[in-house]
């Protein structure tokens, strides 16, 4: 999942003032492991537009595979769909002018399930704080994916947001139970109890699954505890766990070229996704070679997507001629018609076919890999019968 980028935090976010910023928004822990996963999912489909668009799709196909739910039975995904919108949402936090501000919304305001895509909305408010860095911290899919218990992401997502402060605070006994989702059973509301079967193994599950570790502490009032709180540290085995969170792509001199002149650290990380280093770097040098030019990222984006230097002369931009060509002209248009989510649905389900050097081709150069060549235009023609008809002969 696309996460927020930490360069790019400032002013509160940068000063020990955060405590008071960062989020209390609560969701109710009575989500389901595959409703909590789905609600990730579905949010970070919408991020980049989640303030700006009152509605969202997302084809069921590519919503199935994100969650590792690979399965047709829409009943199933129908139920964790009316699970989100009967799930409310709540929150209590000081606002920019220091005023104290309480709210409750439903997860989801609607959904519906139409021709294969998934249509759904959330309440103004509540988009306002799921797209406030201060507020909401994004979810990596990648770890979330590892979860197999709903406990443990629940304890995942509640202290992730809190990562940059190094403590979730206390919390109330009953607001712990609340938000684990067992407030209404009277079995947890003895401590012994909620410490064996959710505290303890949720903890486990969190520091041998995720990038961060958190420690339970405990308050007491005389021998009951009475309040929790969790210790939260970055994971220092997180470089053996293959999470694909970008920071691999961040240390690459492709990465400090494109930021180093003015691309945003979520397009150098896409462009870098889906292009491939090498081919990213042939375009950068080409842009580099350049004289007068005033607007480089803009010069750099018809550059990538035109294949400038290449098939197609850069002083007189035009069509490419060879049926290779429009082949991977297609390709590119394809791929980056489809939203962030499909885009990662789509490398996945290509990835899972391969194994051993065209898997390392294709990772290295994505779907500009020539060893893989044959087998890009295969499965693109699978998702998309006949996308290639008009590509004839040279």
């Amino acid at each position: 999942m696309d996460e927020i980028p930490r360069d790019r935090l400032t002013g509160p976010l940068r000063r020990g003032a955060v405590k008071k910023h960062v989020a209390a928004i609560h969701v109710s822990g009575k989500l389901t492991l595959l409703q909590r996963k789905l609600s990730n999912v579905l949010l970070l489909n919408a991020y980049d537009t989640i303030t700006s668009q009152a509605r969202h799709q997302i084809d069921a196909r590519t919503l199935c595979l994100m969650i590792g739910y690979n399965s047709n039975d829409m009943d199933t995904l129908k139920q964790s769909l009316r699970g989100l919108a009967e799930t409310v949402a709540e929150w209590d936090m000081l606002d920019e002018e220091g005023q104290q501000e309480w709210g409750v919304s439903a997860l989801l305001s609607y959904a519906k399930l139409r021709g294969g895509v998934c249509e759904y909305a959330y309440s103004p408010a509540l988009a306002e704080k799921l797209h406030d860095p201060k507020v909401f911290a994004l979810i990596n899919l990648n770890i979330q994916r590892r979860f197999t218990s709903g406990h443990a992401l629940a304890l995942y997502e509640n202290c992730y947001r809190f990562v940059r402060t190094g403590s979730t605070g206390w919390w109330s006994l009953d607001l712990f139970r609340r938000l684990m989702g067992v407030s209404d059973s009277p079995y947890y509301e003895t401590f012994k109890h909620l410490n064996a079967k959710i505290i303890k193994p949720a903890v486990a599950e969190v520091n041998k699954t995720s990038n961060i570790v958190v420690t339970p502490e405990f308050r007491k009032m005389g021998r009951a505890v009475t309040d929790i709180r969790f210790r939260i540290a970055e994971n220092p085995q997180l470089a053996i766990l293959d999470l694909d969170d970008g920071e691999g792509l961040r240390n690459t001199e492709v990465y400090a070229r494109l930021r180093a002149l003015g691309v945003s650290d979520r397009l150098a990380r896409q462009w870098m996704a889906e292009h491939g280093e090498a081919y990213v770097q042939s375009k950068l040098d080409y842009v580099a070679g350049q004289g007068g030019v005033k607007n480089a990222v803009g010069y750099l984006t018809r550059a990538l997507r035109d294949n400038y230097g290449a098939e197609v002369s850069p002083r007189n931009p035009g069509r490419p001629t060879s049926a290779r060509a429009r082949r991977l002209e297609r390709i590119r248009d394809l791929a980056a018609a489809r939203t962030p989510t499909q885009r990662d649905a789509d490398r996945r389900l290509f990835l899972a076919r391969l194994d051993g050097a065209a898997r390392d081709d294709f990772e290295r150069h994505g779907w500009m890999s020539a060893l893989n060549a044959e087998a890009i235009a295969a499965f693109w023609e699978e998702l998309s019968p006949g996308v290639f008809d008009e590509v004839t002969g040279d």
